[in-house]
C-alpha cells in the first residue's frame, strides 16, 4: 500500500499494457509501480463478515513454527490475523500449512 506524497490518500493499481503505474484517485499523481505483489480479497458467502486472503505469492504472509497442522502434522504455518468478531473482542487468527496448504482458525 502507498499513499501520494502529494495528498496522502491510498494510491490504487493501474496497469497500462506491459507496465503498472500508482495513481491516486483524488489528485492524479502518477508514480511507476517497481514491485507490485497482487492480492485477492475473497469473500464467502456463507458468512459474510469473513475475509479470506488468497495471495498470489504466499511467501508475502509471515511464518511461524509455533503450530502444529492437524491435517499433516507440519510445524510450519502462514499466518494472518481479522477481526472477525466485535471490536471488543480478539482477533482471529488464521494459518495455512507450508506443506499441504490446509488452513484453519484460532480464536484469541
Amino acid at each position: 500500500m502507498e499513499f501520494c506524497p502529494k495528498c496522502g490518500k491510498v494510491m490504487v493499481l493501474k496497469k497500462k499494457s506491459s507496465n503498472s503505474t500508482l495513481v491516486c484517485p483524488k489528485c492524479g499523481y502518477e508514480k511507476k509501480a517497481e514491485e507490485v505483489i497482487v492480492t485477492n480479497l475473497v469473500k464467502r458467502r456463507s458468512r459474510p463478515n469473513l475475509v479470506m486472503i488468497e495471495s498470489e505469492e504466499e511467501k508475502v504472509l509471515p511464518t511461524t513454527t509455533d503450530v502444529v497442522c492437524p491435517r499433516c502434522g507440519n510445524r510450519e504455518a502462514y499466518w494472518w490475523s481479522i477481526q472477525t468478531r466485535a471490536a471488543d473482542e480478539p482477533m482471529t487468527l488464521f494459518f495455512r500449512c507450508t506443506k499441504c496448504n490446509h488452513t484453519w482458525r484460532e480464536y484469541g
